[in-house]
């Protein structure tokens, strides 16, 4: 299966200008080199078979002429080749001249798509050559032989995706011609482009990428002219690069004197995810003016196996180098921001928040802390509490007792020992039998101690559980699952350890920084268990629902672009290829869709929280999931799909 991905490629050829013998065997060479790669679509630079800067060049019968002898080279040493290329050109319609890209597979011309808008200010002078697609007359041209449709408004489909095409000055008008092909149905644009170099202008052009394949919800490939082009007054770098929905897959080396093959893998089935759920991108469908698109088939070939070239991050959630510190800021702030509105609201001047000395409970104190912090609060009104029980080991009591005094919070310590051995007493449980009831008797334990203290003291009771624990369940009902306002609901377990030493380094005083950081080392556990013999924490919860990295990557790409098991389990083990084998990963990924789908009534009675990225659980925002549906084609998927 090719679980939607088309592998794509943009070129930076060499190219003498005006010399079309020269540059139709680079695109030829080009192509079958992409050919071997497994390349569906190829796209090489504006007027790449003539060279962009022909100048007046462009007005003589025989260069106009020569190009089209070339073409018909080009289609003949590729007819025996699946691959589809998308070549720029000049082509005469009647009395005109039009800037094209023409699109070729397997020796034949599908369609020519013409440029719009065609610059004429500075350096550029495309009006004293060329006529715009606008001001067409016909609908359809003959070209080496062939009757072709042409037009800016051809969409093309083969068996995998829908494309469309757009040159150069195109992408920079206020509405480009990519805006109306992707509404109509076109899932990745390829720009065929010119554009030389000035200060400053690369940076603004990765930004006009970006944003319009994230606008049009799309793939672009954009393809622009290298040395070789560069002549008088004007110089180009090279620039090859190919997006997705915004990210960037892709990019050439600019300035190389080398023809460069820029090659990714644009994953539809995502862009189709994302336009399903945008209602504003189908709305605006409605809305479309202008000429229909024009379908344009192409030719049925064989699948080949799909060689991914694009890396997978196994932590989604996780930013890598300087962003992470922006995320962390971010994050932080609107856990921070959502706290403070409900105390305001309410008029709570107390919470009371259960420190247990593990990840989460920190990260809740310290929203609790700066939140009194903002609105100028004692923090004396965090009331921590810490309650040690059968499992708690000295490493996590010690620093839930440390955090909070360097806080400067509100410390007190009850202990549920005796209270869960009269309960155990009460229902005729053998306190020796360390089961569920044994488990959960604790945690409910603890979570009626937070609440009845914050009926003491007219205050909230904060929860703690993350979004991971969320999403498997991982949390005893009406026991820690029930809170009156829970700052991490939208928080994934990889990012927390981050955040945590984010905030120790950037919010907190040096006293606490200490004890954080060793926080952020301590293994995860709900410490409901007794500790082993050496006082260590026995029970480690990864080694009970499996590795929150797998689930969380699991969670990013389900919830996220609701890709099938099949695909996830395919991806991920590309992404943990040097940390778990393909049993290891399809092993707790069918863990996970057993849990995600029984876990649903915990997740459709939580507390309010702040929503933070951009997957959240809560039945009120982003999730709605009967709490009865069957898994069964989910699990059928992964357990029987074999890599």
């Amino acid at each position: 299966m090719n679980y939607g991905f088309v592998k794509v490629a943009a070129t930076i050829p060499q190219v003498k200008v005006g010399d079309c013998k020269f540059n139709a065997e680079r695109i030829e060479g080009l192509i079958a080199i992409a050919e071997d790669k497994g390349v569906e679509i190829i796209a090489f630079p504006e007027l790449s078979v003539t060279g962009y800067t022909c100048g007046d060049l462009l007005g003589q019968q025989l260069l106009l002429e020569e190009a089209e002898r070339r073409l018909m080279q080009i289609l003949s040493n590729t007819r025996q080749l699946d691959i589809i290329a998308i070549v720029g050109m000049p082509v005469v319609a009647d009395s005109t001249v039009i800037n094209a890209a023409v699109v070729i597979q397997r020796g034949k011309i599908l369609g020519l798509a013409a440029k719009t808008y065609l610059p004429n200010y500075k350096e550029f002078y495309e009006q004293r050559w060329f006529t715009s697609a606008a001001q067409l007359s016909e609908e359809s041209v003959r070209l080496c032989g062939q009757t072709i449709s042409i037009g800016s408004n051809l969409i093309f489909e083969t068996s995998n995706v829908k494309f469309a095409i757009e040159i150069c000055e195109d992408l920079w008008s206020a509405i480009p011609p990519s805006s109306s092909l992707a509404l109509q149905g076109a899932e990745i644009l390829f720009n065929l482009s010119a554009d030389n170099e000035s200060i400053g202008k690369h940076r603004y052009l990765c930004s006009l990428i970006s944003q319009q394949s994230a606008r049009c919800i799309a793939g672009y490939v954009f393809s622009s002219c290298g040395f070789g082009e560069s002549t008088t007054d004007i110089v180009f770098a090279g620039n090859g690069m190919i997006y997705e929905n915004g990210s960037l897959l892709a990019q050439s080396e600019r300035f190389s004197m080398e023809e460069q093959l820029i090659i990714s893998e644009i994953d539809v089935e995502r862009i189709r995810a994302e336009r399903r759920v945008n209602t504003t991108f189908a709305a605006n469908q409605a809305n479309l003016e202008g000429r229909k698109a024009v379908l344009i088939p192409t030719e049925l070939v064989n699948s080949k196996e799909l060689i991914l070239t694009r890396e997978f991050d196994p932590h989604p959630f996780v930013p890598k180098g300087s962003e992470l510190d922006d995320r962390c800021r971010e994050i932080f702030s609107i856990q921070v921001a959502g706290l403070a509105q409900r105390l305001v609201h309410i008029g709570a001047k107390q919470v009371v928040v259960g420190i247990s000395g593990g990840l989460d409970s920190t990260l809740a104190l310290l929203v609790c802390i700066k939140a009194f912090d903002k609105l100028k609060l004692p923090r004396k009104g965090i009331i921590g509490i810490t309650m040690p029980g059968f499992g708690t080991t000295d490493r996590t009591y010690h620093n839930a007792i440390e955090l909070m005094r360097s806080s400067e919070v509100s410390i007190r310590e009850i202990s549920i020992k005796e209270a869960c051995i009269q309960h155990f007493k009460d229902i005729g449980h053998d306190i020796r039998v360390h089961d569920t009831t044994y488990e959960n008797a604790q945690a409910r334990e603890r979570t009626q101690i937070l609440m009845d203290v914050a009926n003491q003291t007219n205050g909230i009771v904060i929860g703690t559980g993350d979004l991971s624990e969320l999403a498997l369940g991982w949390a005893t009902y009406n026991g820690d699952h029930m809170s009156m306002y829970s700052v991490n609901a939208s928080i994934p377990k990889t990012l927390v350890k981050y955040l945590v030493q984010w905030v120790a380094e950037n919010e907190m005083e040096a006293t606490a920084q200490t004890t954080l950081l060793d926080i952020a080392d301590t293994p995860i556990s709900p410490e409901l268990i007794p500790a082993d013999a050496n006082g260590e924490i026995s029970q480690k919860t990864e080694d009970l629902v499996g590795p929150y990295e797998l689930h969380d990557f699991f969670l990013y790409y389900f919830m996220r672009f609701g890709f099938r098991p099949s695909k996830i389990l395919y991806l991920a083990t590309m992404a943990f290829k040097d940390s778990y084998d393909e049993p290891t990963v399809r092993k707790w990924l069918s863990i996970f869709l057993r849990r995600f789908f029984s876990q649903q009534f915990k997740r459709s009675c939580m507390p309010d929280g702040p929503k933070v990225g951009s997957i959240s659980l809560s039945p009120r925002g982003d999730w709605r999931m009967p709490s009865d549906a069957s898994a069964s084609i989910w699990l059928k998927d992964v357990e029987f799909e074999k890599l």
